[in-house]
């Protein structure tokens, strides 16, 4: 297959490559939702991607390879999700927030399919290290938007610190996404933005909007 892929042109042979990379990614999260993490494997993956077990080795190399790409492009999704959404937003750090929270809420970052994604990876951080590198990498970016954002707002306050905010908005999404992914039932995705939304204009009253 490789001497094949080196008759194509460069820019074919990039290209069909970033397109069975996409495929055999895709495949991974449909994989990991029938079968659970642990029970993915290169054939799982390749089943689903409709490939052979050998074009997912050539291009992962092994299942630790192809997970752990797997999850670091949920979490590149999650990123451009929810930094398009600040793109969109005004230049006022409580319309940064607002917007934030919505994104956090949206199908796209804690829909029906995606949030088994995320528990099924983060149940492994402590014990794959891979795992929590990728982890880390995203989450700090994050962390230092948030933390940026809340020193925007709280300026000139002085009893609120930025950095105990982000953490605290960042608890709020965590437990509901919990939530939403243990007792669907209980609660929509709408009602836990509208909660986690009222949580913070408690928590800043003087600051945010209630109705925003």
């Amino acid at each position: 297959m490789a001497q094949a892929e080196q008759k194509r042109p460069r820019k074919e042979r990039k290209e069909n490559a970033d397109r069975r990379r996409r495929q055999l990614l895709d495949a991974a999260c449909r994989s990991i939702l029938v079968h659970g993490l642990a029970k993915t494997t290169l054939a799982t993956v390749a089943s689903e991607a409709d490939l052979s077990q050998g074009v997912a080795a050539f291009y992962f190399k092994s299942k630790a390879g192809l997970l752990t790409e797997a999850l670091r492009d949920l979490y590149q999704r999650y990123e451009d999700h929810w930094t398009k959404a600040l793109d969109q937003a005004g230049v006022e750090p409580a319309e940064r927030l607002r917007a934030l929270i919505r994104a956090d809420f949206h199908p796209d970052a804690c829909g029906a399919m995606v949030l088994p994604l995320w528990y099924a990876f983060w149940g492994e951080l402590r014990s794959q290290q891979e795992y929590d590198e990728v982890a880390g990498h995203f989450e700090a970016r994050r962390r230092e938007t948030l933390c940026a954002i809340w020193q925007d707002l709280l300026a000139g306050q002085g009893t609120l610190s930025a950095v105990q905010m982000a953490e605290w908005m960042e608890t709020l999404t965590d437990g509901y996404w919990q939530r939403l992914h243990l007792a669907p039932d209980s609660l929509s995705p709408e009602e836990a933005e509208r909660a986690a939304w009222a949580c913070l204009v408690r928590l800043a009253p003087d600051l945010l909007d209630h109705d925003a």
